[in-house]
């Protein structure tokens, strides 16, 4: 089990209790739903022109994004910025597997769980 971690100079894997929340979030996006119309649970509608980019990045890309392996997670990580963790999904794709696609996103604590912004995706 993965705990969110505070640290400000280094990144960490990401906590094991907001793992199904991203692979609800890339699952979305599998299925062409880039603005998370269906309500994901702690985590911000996308807006449009956000969604827009995402979804013209993922298709610029030239390859089919697929939901997250297990393996995701020995890369993909989190960093505590004094008031969120930054975080970076790496995703994988049905043609290479790991690609060099990330999800960008925001993780603040709320009450007593999470609440997520997702930024873009994209090449780092």
């Amino acid at each position: 089990m993965q705990d969110a971690i505070k640290d400000e100079d280094a990144a960490h894997p990401i906590a094991s209790a907001w793992r199904p929340t991203f692979q609800q979030i890339v699952k979305a996006f599998v299925e062409g739903d880039f603005v998370l119309a269906r309500g994901i649970p702690s985590v911000e509608p996308i807006d449009p022109a956000t969604a827009d980019q995402i979804r013209d990045y993922v298709a610029d890309y030239g390859e089919t994004l697929v939901e997250l392996p297990e393996d995701t997670w020995k890369s993909s990580v989190a960093q505590w910025m004094g008031d969120s963790w930054d975080v970076l999904v790496d995703l994988w794709t049905a043609e290479s597997g790991p690609s060099d696609l990330v999800l960008d996103a925001k993780v603040f604590e709320a009450g007593d769980g999470i609440r997520v912004e997702v930024g873009l995706v994209y090449v780092p």
